[in-house]
């Protein structure tokens, strides 16, 4: 769910036009096992290559079934799936199978929205998050639900855009799985079977693939108040998904970044490969590929059980991949990214955050306090009636909002969380993923601000109902004699 983007500079061909600092395993060994050890992750892969080279691919921990990770552990890498798509798509480009600069539409059958501007969207404004399609404007729920690409794509009929084609940036997943669909009608095969023949294979990544029938990814894990918890992964549309399907490895994600660098075996021509990194005027986004300041590519990806980030750096040559098999709050993987970024330059790398105990740590007292409030608040509702005893309701009512605040906060949760992810999707269900520490803070005010409220109330009624009561009973025996 987390990709980091800043402004870019025009991109050149990806190659070492600078002199590079000496990177050596030691040095790339010593500084992850002092990452595992400040961020506490359970388990992390990684592999650093440069020009042609590996200079360092290992694993460091345990997966939720205890097993080592190794440089050979499958891990999903989310939205780092994104370039392999856009890689698909460009080997069909350069068989004529595909148009990139023609809609969609014209390309695969069975494509269609509630919005006329869905016939003008481009396969390049797909790959460049440009087309208009929008998680806030499309049945993102629905979409999960797809037993298949072409499934998928027959869900979004009853959608429509939320820009015009080609006039605005937006990171949405449903460019790159209509492009994953793009690339089984062109081909005529499956989107797995033509990355496995056409991408994967041809880069010898063995232990690479975009199902878990293929692949078994490790199981993961979620941090709840600093404990790694075991979860499973979270149902929805990841096997065959072209926005965040792929399952690999860090030694097979080593030739990919060799691939992507313009070493090893070209699976399309330079041409195109620039194409993929070059960003738009509207966003310094590529194809599957953010372009931060200073030129690196980077691209992050998130998925509930596991974070992920690759990066390519034009000016050294170095290309850095790092996945862990759990998700938190905090991402410590494009931290650790930076770091190897700034050995491969020579300078002096700031370590991951290591607060990220703290933070949830703070996230649990606060948690308890709320708790303790709530408790509080419900015992003492009687005293607090009796202070307001006989007031009208409209003084009284002002009075219960603050304890409401909270409940309210709860009820809107999945939307302020959407508003602050740039209008993504949110459900609750993702919400007791990686920022489970946070949304059971969240749920614990909410909770007892509402049980406070309600026995308040409850309290307010109970005295005035004996009032009532003995009023209603003194006027029963009053005796009313004729006149």
């Amino acid at each position: 769910m987390k990709l980091l983007l800043s402004l870019a500079l025009a991109l050149s061909p990806v190659s070492a036009t600078a002199a590079p600092a000496e990177l050596t395993p030691a040095a790339v060994d010593s500084y992850l096992r002092e990452a595992m050890e400040t961020t506490g992750v359970p388990g992390l892969s990684v592999v650093v290559t440069h020009g042609g080279e590996v200079v360092h691919a290992a694993g460091y921990g345990h997966d939720s079934d205890g097993r080592p990770v190794t440089a050979d552990t499958p891990m999903r890498v989310a939205s780092v799936s994104k370039s392999f798509t856009a890689m698909a798509v460009m080997t069909l480009v350069e068989r004529g199978r595909i148009k990139l600069d023609e809609p969609v539409a014209a390309q695969v059958p069975g494509f269609a929205m509630a919005d006329p501007r869905a016939a003008r969207i481009t396969v390049r404004q797909l790959l460049n998050q440009t087309s208009g399609l929008s998680d806030r404007t499309i049945d993102i729920a629905a979409t999960e639900r797809a037993t298949s690409l072409a499934d998928y794509t027959a869900r979004l009929a009853g959608s429509r855009l939320a820009a015009d084609p080609g006039t605005r940036y937006e990171y949405c997943n449903v460019n790159y799985d209509l492009a994953a669909r793009l690339v089984e009608v062109a081909s005529g095969r499956t989107f797995g079977d033509y990355l496995r023949d056409r991408v994967f294979g041809p880069l010898g990544m063995r232990t690479s693939a975009v199902s878990a029938a293929d692949v078994r990814p490790a199981n993961g894990y979620t941090s709840l108040f600093g404990a790694w918890l075991p979860r499973p992964e979270l149902d929805g549309f990841h096997d065959d998904s072209g926005a965040g399907g792929v399952i690999t490895t860090a030694s097979d994600m080593g030739k990919w970044l060799i691939a992507q660098t313009g070493d090893g075996r070209p699976l399309v021509k330079r041409e195109s490969l620039e194409t993929m990194h070059r960003p738009t005027k509207l966003r310094p986004y590529g194809m599957g590929w953010g372009v931060e300041e200073g030129g690196q590519l980077v691209h992050s990806g998130n998925l509930f059980t596991y974070n992920a980030v690759e990066a390519v750096s034009p000016k050294t040559g170095y290309g850095f991949a790092v996945m862990t098999n759990n998700a938190t709050l905090y991402d410590p993987t494009y931290d650790i990214m930076l770091g190897l970024t700034a050995l491969s330059e020579g300078r002096e790398p700031q370590g991951p955050d290591a607060d990220r105990q703290l933070w949830e740590a703070v996230l649990g007292a606060l948690a308890l306090v709320a708790a303790g409030l709530g408790v509080m608040g419900v015992l003492r509702a009687r005293r607090w009636a009796a202070g307001r005893s006989g007031r009208p309701w409209w003084r009284i009512a002002p009075r219960l909002v603050p304890a409401l605040v909270p409940a309210g906060v709860l009820a809107a949760y999945p939307d302020l969380v959407s508003v602050l992810v740039n209008g993504r999707a949110v459900t609750w269900a993702q919400l007791t993923y990686f920022p489970a520490p946070l949304s059971v803070t969240v749920a614990v005010f909410g909770l007892a601000g509402a049980a406070v409220t309600a026995a308040r109330l409850r309290a307010l009624r109970s005295r005035e109902t004996p009032r009532h009561a003995s009023t209603l009973s003194s006027h029963r025996h009053v005796r009313v004699e004729p006149a």
